[in-house]
Formats: structure tokens, C-alpha cells, sequence
């Protein structure tokens, strides 16, 4: 069983204790160094707004980013296994000109 911490961590201007494994320790504090920094961009581009609402524009921008990191791996296992096949097919018609 992993080893789980405990871990404070700062999002805007709030702080969430969140327990996690200690191996996914350092992905978190990537991940909350890059809200974060998502999070002080629009605050710059977008003055007079609330915490919230910049917190809520860097999440949204975040779980895009995911998607569309999903959809390249999909699509690169799509390409994988068509390269393996048309692999096996150049060995297979090899084969059968020896």
C-alpha cells in the first residue's frame, strides 16, 4: 500500500490540505505552481475581476489543456498500432518472397 502525506498547498489566496501519495507528491506541487502561475496571468490580463474568477479561468484553462493531452496520446496509439500492423505486413510479405 502507498505511503500517503499529508500536503498544504496554495491556490489563490486559500489553503487546501490534501492527502496523496508521497510519489505523486511533486506532480501535485507542479500542478499548483502552474494553477497558480495561470491564476496571477489573468490577474493580470483581467483587472477588477475576484479570486475566484481567476482561479475559475486557470482551472477551466487547465482541464482543456488535459483534454487535449488525452486526445494526443489517443491519437498516438492510433498511429502506433497502425505503424506495428503495417510492419507486421512488410515482414509477412518479406517472408513470403524468400
Amino acid at each position: 500500500m502507498e505511503e500517503m502525506i499529508t500536503a498544504n498547498i496554495l491556490i489563490g489566496d486559500r489553503t487546501y490540505r490534501l492527502k496523496v501519495a508521497s510519489v505523486d507528491e511533486g506532480k501535485l506541487r507542479n500542478t499548483v505552481k502552474l494553477i497558480n502561475e495561470k491564476v496571477l496571468e489573468y490577474k493580470t490580463l483581467f483587472a477588477g475581476k475576484d479570486m475566484q474568477d481567476y482561479i475559475s479561468m486557470a482551472l477551466l484553462w487547465f482541464a482543456t489543456e488535459q483534454n487535449k493531452t488525452g486526445e494526443a496520446a489517443i491519437q498516438m496509439k492510433s498511429v502506433s498500432a497502425s505503424l506495428h500492423n503495417l510492419q507486421a505486413q512488410i515482414e509477412k510479405a518479406l517472408k513470403s518472397d524468400s
